[in-house]
């Protein structure tokens, strides 16, 4: 996939979905396309997103999927709840492999150490978090990361 931009391979598999009749595949390629197309014209001047921007594009996505489908599940509407979970699968596929729990707390502790700011307490939580932003982009929930910054440094 390195040499085909990430938008270029969402766009084939969107046509690759829709003759296959995949209505989730197309539908949810379709939205984040559109997504991405919202992003690309939000700023002052148009401009093509970069893969990386396009992963946070994705990630932010795909989270808003898990949690509709979560709030779907706690109201009692697991139909809604399964179409959520099955557009953020769709979703996941063009992400990073995620982080597992210890590999974030690994990435913590070793910003920590890195930025020398153990001893600093939460006064170095917006440090920590923006050197760790670039590392975790698209592979772990920010919620995730920021909870464990503070657990570390807290």
């Amino acid at each position: 996939m390195d040499h085909v931009n990430l938008k270029d391979q969402l766009r084939s598999d969107l046509t690759t979905a829709m003759k296959a009749r995949d209505e989730v595949r197309s539908s949810t390629l379709r939205m984040v396309l559109t997504a991405i197309t919202n992003a690309e014209v939000s700023g002052k001047q148009a401009r093509e997103l970069s893969d990386d921007e396009i992963i946070g594009v994705l990630s932010s996505e795909a989270k808003k999927r898990r949690e509709a489908a979560t709030a779907f599940a706690e109201g009692g509407r697991a139909e809604s709840a399964a179409k959520e979970t099955a557009e953020a699968a769709v979703i996941a596929d063009y992400l990073p492999a995620q982080l597992s729990e210890a590999e974030i707390a690994a990435l913590v502790t070793e910003t920590i150490a890195e930025l020398g700011v153990a001893g600093d307490g939460m006064k170095a939580m917006g440090r920590v978090m923006g050197a760790l932003q670039p590392r975790i982009r698209g592979r772990a929930d920010g919620g995730a990361v920021s909870a464990e910054v503070k657990r570390q440094l807290g």
